[in-house]
Parts: C-alpha cells; structure tokens; sequence
C-alpha cells in the first residue's frame, strides 16, 4: 500500500477533498462517536456557503449535546453540559437537521436516529434509510459513497506510528472492500483526535490503511459522554428477570441505557448475593423460579455485541465476563467440549491436538505457527528443517518420539493459552469514566477486548463454525416499544412510518437466536407508555409497524415477568403475553383477544397475575433497594446529589403538565403547603427572582415537586 498523505490543517484537508472530487461528494461517517467532528464540520461549512457543490452525508447516531426544550431545562442543563461535555463540538448538520434549517445543497441520510429526537421532522424522516446493521457497508455504496471519513486513535509517530479504528471498526473494512471489488474509487480519512482509546487487535492499523491522515490539533476533543440514567424499579425487574435465563459458561449481548445497566447490576448481584438474588426473583415471579439459573458463573460468560457498552465493563471488572474464546474452530470446539480439560498448556495439550487431527505428527511449518499463536509453544520457537529450535535446545518435531516429545514438553511448551478474548464488540459508547478506563486499562487487558467488523459480529454468515463454537449458550437480549398479543414487536418506529430510532441490529440477533440451537432471544419491553396522551399498555391486540414479525417470537420479558412464547399456538402466546401486562389494561385485552378469536370465550386471566401494578412492585423491591443491592444508578453518575434533585422535581413537574389534573393536585398541595426550594437551586434555574406571576407560579410548582 502506498503512504498516506498527512495534513496537520482541517482546512487544508477539506481542500483537498474538494480537489479531488468534483462532483457531489458523497460522505460515509461511522455512527456516534467514530465521527470526525471537527473535520466535517469544515467540510460543511465550506459547501453550505458555496451553492455550487453538493454534499450528501451518511451516517447513524450523530449526537449533540444536550438542550432543554423550556428556559428552566437550559438553565438547568448548561452547568451540567459544560462540565461533563467540556470541548465536545456538536455536529454542525446535524443542529441545522435539527433546526429544519439543512442547507438545499446538502443531504443527511441516517440509518439510525438518536431516539425520538427527529419524529415530526419532515427532512429526517424523508432521508431515513432502514437497513439492518450487516447491510450498511453495502447500502453506503449504494449512495454512491466516494469518501469515508473517520475518528482514530494513535500511538508512536514517525515510522513507528500506529491507528486505532477504536470505537468503530464496524463498517469501515467491508466498505473498502466492496468499493474495491466494484473498482470504485473511494478518499479514505482518518482524523486523529488523541482522546479516542486506542483499541488493538481488530481495530489496529496502519497509517497506509488511508490515502489521508489528518493531524490538525483541532480535531483532539472531548468524546461524547452521555450520563448513565436512572434505573428505576421496573427497569430492574426487567433485568433481573432477564439475568435469570443467562447461562454460566455462555454468551452475553446487551444495550446501553437504563435496561442494559439493570441487567449488568442483576448479573453481579446474581455471581455475589446469591441467597437475595434468589430471594427477590421469588418475590418477584408467582410462578416460581424453578427452571430459572440462579447460581454463580464458575465459568464466566463471553460478550459478544454489536455495542460494547459500560455494562459489559462493570462484568469484566466484577470477573463475570471472563470466558475467554479463541480464533481457531478446533481449538475452540475442544474446549468446549472438554478434550482440553482447560486453557493451562501440559502435554496433554499436545497430545489432544493430535488426536483431533489439528496438528500432525510431523510438525510442520503451519502447524507450528498455530501452537506459537495461541501459546502452545513458546514465542521463540522456530522450525529448521525436522528440528525444533529455542535458545541454543534443539528437538525432533516428531510428536511419535516419546523421547523427543518429552524434550519439547520440558523445553519448549508454553505455560497458557493466550491469544484469548473475552469481549468482542462492534462499536462503543459510554459516561466519560468508562472512555478513562479504556484509556488507562493495562495492555494485558485490553487485549482481550476486540473491536472488530460488525458483519463478524452480527451474523452467522462467513467463519461460521468458529462463530457457532465461539456463541454457545448464547442470549440475545434487546429492548422494543411495543408487542402484539401474536408476539410480534416494534422497535423502530410508530405506527403512522415516524421513525423512533431503527431497526440497527436487532433483526440480525433474532436471527442468529433462531439459529443456533442453545441460543434465546430476550426481548425487553416496558410494560405501559406514558406520554401526553396518558398512560397505554406497551402490549396491544395489533399494531401498525412490525420491525420482527410474529412467527420469529422468542421470549418476551416485561417487570411483570417472563412470556417464552417460542413454538407455543397462537392462544398460549396471547395468555403468555397477558400474564406480563400491566393489569390495568388485562381485561381489554382479553375482549380483543376473544373478540379476534384467538382466546377462548371463557378465559380469564389467574389471579396470581392480577396484581401486576408499579406500586405492588416497588413494594417488592423496596427492601433489597434499601439494602443497596438496587440503587438507582449502578455504576455511578455524573450529576451532583443537588442535581438529582433538581432534575426528579423537573421530571416530576414534566409530567404534571401532561396531565391536567395531576397538575392540579401538584399546584394545590404546593400552594397549601407553601414550601420553598433552596436558594441555590432557584438560582441554578432562573428562577431567584420571580418577576411575574407564571415566574411565582412555576417556582411554587417547582418546590412543590422536591
């Protein structure tokens, strides 16, 4: 590959692009933190105030920095921004996208919005390109992609210099692959922003993996850090119910959020409070926990998800991820199956591979540079003829010389399989320690976290074998919006075609949870919604949108319980479904079910399931919240003690507003009781000096919800 050419100015660069393509430049940007911010904000900026080029972006997730929607939210939030985002530039599209106010010469395609944020936003919507995750390379091209620009790390300088795709490997090697194949010309960037963590193994390349390397100090800024949020009672529920089906020994996926942290806080509990861990599945499932697994991982777990988030790092650090899983399908298959009785390296290690048929009894060339990789023998092994050579001992490669195989077990056999990886993930995202910790994790650790190709990741397709023996056990566990009493879900967008978020990887876990025999697929779902149209179950009779239909249903997990409605007929997923409802909309459902045929005319919903209510259930775990077993944010927060008080009152006001009456009642205890906020948090929000009614009103309601 010929050098790439360095630029230490973002404005040179984006001469330089301009130069070499003539016509529409068509620019490919990974997904959340990958991007290059500064540099395609020069880029940008330079075509927005030139009409006659043309620039259309495609990308996923591009994040701002927060902005309250009232003055009090922006009064709140700009401390708070300041302090945890610091230099992050947003993304100038991306606030104009927002803004309705896109230039005509410039395109945003996304194929994953922030949630919610752009529903009504008639540009978006209209540019929203739905595709699975393992289809984005090729969909990029069809765009007719003509650069790719990306976020790396660096290490060395010089000869000795070193990337790091870091947080987004994803996509970019099969997009220059196929643009290959189909003898496209593609500008390959990477801009070193020296704050990404420098990520090896899959994601390391050279500086000749781009045609530019741009090295403005400019492009060096904070990497967008979104606050773990609140885990409330229900998300917990959900995940406790959810870690009660995660097998030792196996295989782990998960997202970010509330939901994903609550399953990482109810795997730990699981592995080191066993006894309460059992004790509050009990209180919480009225079916028992028998077929449940409530026991400790002896043998660890694998992740492996397209999103490698703060959960999965708070389970490598408790020493639940720990199974360690290796680039090799025999290798992998016998330690599986328990021909290597473990991954410490004896003769027996030796003696198993040949018997498998992985080596041969005259070692050759090949075979010793597979022992050498995963530490079967020992790095300064070399093979001279039908000799085996280390410092200054020499040994027949013949492994049927018992002499000479006893020679190389004393001498030259290594002590431990290494090469071993326990994490194995697509794209990253996170609070800004979980960024620190990568960057100041020890090399022998983060050696053992792969950031990799998201077609690796996603599907089952290409290494087949190796993904099999590597995934075993595996759960899937995803979040939806909605779910139909036939079992299909909802995940992306509403039923009117307003897109929510989109569909990312989710069809390519259920599919994968389908084909591999040991695997499931979990599906998350909130049991009601809550908006300002009032309160409506998340579980419906049927819906207008289905991101996974019915017939690849799995389980579905609400705070409620747990619905497995694989291979049931259509009447015992309906029953399934209701017993995990809010028991507030059960008798509805029933009647639609009936209605539709679907349920027998003289069902009735047990009465064990009748007490499914958000009261009953912060009842149930109001004692082990207390104890600190649940505590609202697992892994730490980036708000205050104040700030979380002033933003509960703000939630709790949010709400009230929605809802007529409730802000009638809120108005009237906070007149009668005439409570008064403190002075520092009235003047964090505008609000020390009330100069009109609507100022004395709102600050009135304000204390009130403290």
């Amino acid at each position: 590959m010929t050098q790439p050419l360095f630029i230490d100015s973002l404005e040179a660069a984006v001469d330089h692009v301009l130069d070499t393509i003539p016509g529409t430049i068509v620019l490919g940007i990974p997904l959340a933190i990958g991007k290059p911010n500064a540099f395609v904000n020069a880029l940008y900026r330079r075509i927005k105030g030139n009409p006659s080029r043309k620039l259309r972006i495609i990308t996923a997730l591009s994040l701002l920095k927060p902005v309250g929607k009232s003055e009090l939210e922006r009064n709140f939030l700009g401390p708070l921004v300041e302090r945890v985002f610091a230099d992050y530039p947003d993304l100038d599209y991306a606030t104009d996208l927002r803004a309705h106010a896109l230039p005509s010469n410039v395109e945003v395609c996304e194929f994953f919005m922030k949630t919610g944020d752009y529903i009504g936003n008639d540009v978006a919507q209209q540019n929203y390109i739905s595709t699975n995750y393992t289809f984005v390379a090729r969909d990029m091209a069809v765009q007719g992609m003509n650069v790719i620009a990306q976020a790396v790390g660096v290490q060395g300088e010089g000869d000795c210099m070193r990337l790091s795709l870091s947080s987004n490997p994803d996509v970019i090697f099969e997009v220059v692959e196929k643009m290959a194949e189909a003898g496209k010309p593609l500008l390959k960037i990477g801009v070193i922003n020296r704050k990404m963590p420098f990520m090896p193994n899959g994601a390391e390349v050279g500086p000749d993996f781009c045609d530019l390397v741009v090295t403005d100090p400019a492009s060096t800024h904070t990497v967008f850090g979104p606050p773990n949020n609140k885990v409330s009672a229900a998300d917990y529920a959900i995940g406790l119910h959810a870690s009660s089906l995660v097998t030792d020994g196996g295989t782990l996926q998960i997202g970010i959020g509330s939901l994903g942290d609550a399953i990482a806080q109810a795997l730990i509990v699981r592995d080191r409070h066993g006894q309460d861990y059992r004790s509050i599945l009990e209180t919480l499932t009225p079916d028992g926990v028998e077929g449940r697994e409530l026991g400790r991982f002896d043998q660890g777990l694998y992740g492996c998800s397209e999103m490698f988030v703060n959960g999965f790092l708070k389970l490598i650090e408790a020493g639940i991820i720990r199974r360690e899983v290796y680039g090799d399908t025999v290798l992998q298959q016998m330690l599986n199956d328990g021909r290597l009785a473990s991954e410490v390296v004896t003769p027996e290690t030796l003696r198993a591979l040949l018997a498998a048929g992985r080596i041969g009894a005259l070692l050759s060339a090949s075979d010793v540079a597979f022992l050498k990789k995963f530490g079967i023998l020992r790095a300064g092994v070399a093979l001279e003829g039908r000799e085996l050579v280390l410092d200054g001992e020499r040994c027949s490669c013949d492994l049927t010389d018992a002499a000479q195989f006893e020679r190389l077990c004393a001498t030259m056999l290594g002590a431990r399989l290494v090469g071993g990886i326990y994490m194995t993930g697509g794209f990253f995202l996170g609070p800004n320690d979980f960024y620190e910790r990568l960057r100041t994790m020890p090399p022998q650790e983060l050696a053992k976290i792969d950031m990799t190709r998201i077609d690796f990741i996603n599907q089952l397709y290409g290494q087949g074998d190796l993904k099999r023996a590597q995934r075993r056990k595996a759960r899937f566990i995803n979040t939806t919006m909605v779910a139909t009493l036939l079992g299909a879900v909802a995940s992306d967008a509403l039923e009117s075609g307003q897109v929510v978020s989109g569909v990312g990887g989710q069809y390519n876990f259920v599919a994968m949870a389908h084909a591999l025999p040991d695997a499931r697929l979990l599906m998350m779902l909130r049991a009601t919604h809550d908006n300002k149209d009032g309160l409506t179950s998340s579980i419906v009779w049927n819906y207008g949108h289905v991101t996974i239909p019915r017939h690849l249903r799995d389980i579905i997990i609400t705070e409620y319980g747990i619905a497995d409605v694989r291979g049931q007929p259509d009447s015992e997923v309906v029953k399934r479904l209701i017993a995990v409802a809010d028991s507030r909309f059960q008798d509805d459902l029933v009647k639609q079910a009936k209605a539709h045929g679907k349920l027998e005319q003289g069902y009735e919903v047990p009465e064990r399931y009748r007490n499914n209510l958000p009261e009953a259930l912060e009842e149930k775990l109001r004692p082990w919240a207390e104890a600190g077993l649940l505590p609202p944010f697992p892994f730490g927060t980036d708000l205050t003690a104040d700030e979380l008080k002033i933003v509960g009152a703000l939630k709790r006001l949010k709400h009230a507003t929605q809802h007529p009456s409730e802000l009638l009642t809120v108005a009237l205890k906070s007149f009668w009781e005439g409570k008064q906020a403190p002075q520092a948090y009235l003047e964090r929000l505008g609000l020390a000096d009330a100069h009109s009614l609507k100022d004395s009103v709102i600050r009135m309601l304000f204390a009130g919800n403290l």
